[in-house]
């Protein structure tokens, strides 16, 4: 199937075309037609398989179509709610990019940054607007935002609203919406709290389920490494200058660990920057915009500060800490996944992390290759800390059950000629 099949009009047509897409991705394929009938949609699907496209196409074309019934100033016909800065300035540019020929207006409103330049936006109208739900609400109490002409709502990454605790930021901005309207919920994963929040602002909807394991792991080449705590930051090092590796997004549990990695790396003149919560806007998109434009080979960041990294050359992902909810893995090699690219997930495995590759294995439904020949193979023996080292813990912390695998026995380093993984060319 093409675009064109879809019955897009030629105006968002023509720019999805410029852009180099001429297939839809399967979420788009079963969601655009929906949302073009203007019925409700609740979609389970992770980053990176085209979801943005998949509700900006069709409320572009719905605006566009009805632009000759809304004249004079502007007002915010279309409202999509997202989790984080970095994902509501993608969602933007998305919008950006294929509504360039339909003349409609959209703004990103976050915090973090000053809101004069937000709100002088505003004051002169604005057709669709993206926005984190803290800074929204702020606008609203001081009427600079209406919700009242709200024809079409996103909730976007619905599942991460709730692990960062926005879920009564939620319900208050769900108050303010017009009871009619169209509303488009999604979702990577749909725990029971995910489908009650659902079912308070979708009516009938239509559902679009994209399985997150085989969509992404199946276009990704995956490699585990059996490395100690200690000696991930040599691994890492060592895989950087063996591998052709333009550039890499490393994946942190913590903040803390970030900050940690980014300060070894330069020890060993490795360039690298880390974003994450703790960082001001102004800093991480600026990390950011060095990482898209090249300048910074190594980006590290935490999950939650990850959500809308979309750089389409990115070769490499390494989870540097496994995370321990296995969705979340699926999400982080997702990163080199774009639209139907494919790309290399690389991830260290300590003996505490054993049972997360476990279940991240039974999630995916595959076993990912073991890299054995590198010169720092893990017997999977875990050491207790001292009682120095626990009192060293970061505040927030919280300390990880020791356990030992006495099923791997440590081999000997033998030096290959073989290099598991070069750089992987674009599909």
């Amino acid at each position: 199937m093409t675009f064109k099949e879809l019955e897009i009009i030629e105006p968002i047509l023509r720019a999805v075309k410029e852009e180099g897409y001429t297939q839809p991705t399967p979420i788009q394929e079963q969601s655009i037609p929906i949302l073009l009938q203007k019925k409700d949609l609740l979609g389970c699907a992770q980053t990176g398989t085209g979801k943005t496209a998949a509700f900006a196409i069709p409320i572009l074309q719905h605006l566009f179509n009805n632009k000759n019934e809304n004249k004079g100033r502007r007002k915010i016909k279309a409202l999509i709610i997202t989790p984080t800065r970095e994902l509501a300035i993608q969602i933007g540019e998305s919008f950006s990019t294929y509504g360039k020929y339909t003349a409609l207006k959209n703004l990103v409103v976050f915090g973090g940054v000053n809101q004069n330049p937000q709100t002088n936006t505003l004051k002169g109208g604005v057709d669709i607007l993206v926005a984190t739900p803290g800074r929204l609400l702020d606008l609203m109490q001081q009427g600079f935002i209406s919700l009242k002409d709200i024809e079409y709502f996103v909730l976007d990454e619905a599942d991460h609203m709730l692990d960062m605790g926005f879920i009564h930021d939620i319900k208050k901005i769900i108050e303010k919406l017009p009871q009619k309207r169209h509303s488009l919920f999604f979702s990577a994963t749909m725990p029971p709290a995910i489908l009650k929040l659902s079912g308070a602002i979708l009516g009938n909807p239509q559902k679009v389920t994209i399985n997150p394991g085989q969509t992404t792991a199946e276009k990704v080449d995956q490699a585990v490494y059996y490395v100690s705590k200690k000696n991930k930051i040599k691994l890492l090092k060592h895989l950087l200058e063996q591998m052709d590796i333009d550039s890499v997004l490393v994946f942190s549990r913590t903040k803390h660990g970030s900050n940690k990695i980014v300060k070894l790396l330069d020890k060993e003149n490795v360039k690298a920057e880390a974003i994450h919560g703790n960082k001001s806007q102004q800093a991480r998109q600026k990390a950011l915009n060095n990482f898209k434009e090249g300048i910074t080979k190594v980006l590290v960041a935490t999950d939650i500060a990850a959500r809308g990294i979309d750089v389409e050359a990115m070769s490499h992902v390494v989870n540097y800490d496994l995370p321990n909810v296995s969705e979340t893995y699926v999400h982080r090699i997702g990163r080199t996944a774009r639209a139907g690219k494919s790309g290399i997930a690389i991830s260290f495995c300590d003996g505490e992390e054993r049972a997360f590759l476990k279940d991240i294995e039974k999630l995916i439904g595959q076993k990912i290759t073991l890299i054995e020949d590198h010169p720092f193979p893990d017997d999977g023996v875990v050491e207790q800390p001292t009682k120095t080292q626990q009192n060293q813990r970061p505040r927030g912390e919280k300390s990880n059950n020791f356990r030992r695998n006495t099923n791997n026995t440590k081999k000997p380093y033998k030096s290959s000629k073989k290099k598991f993984f070069q750089k992987k060319k674009s599909d």
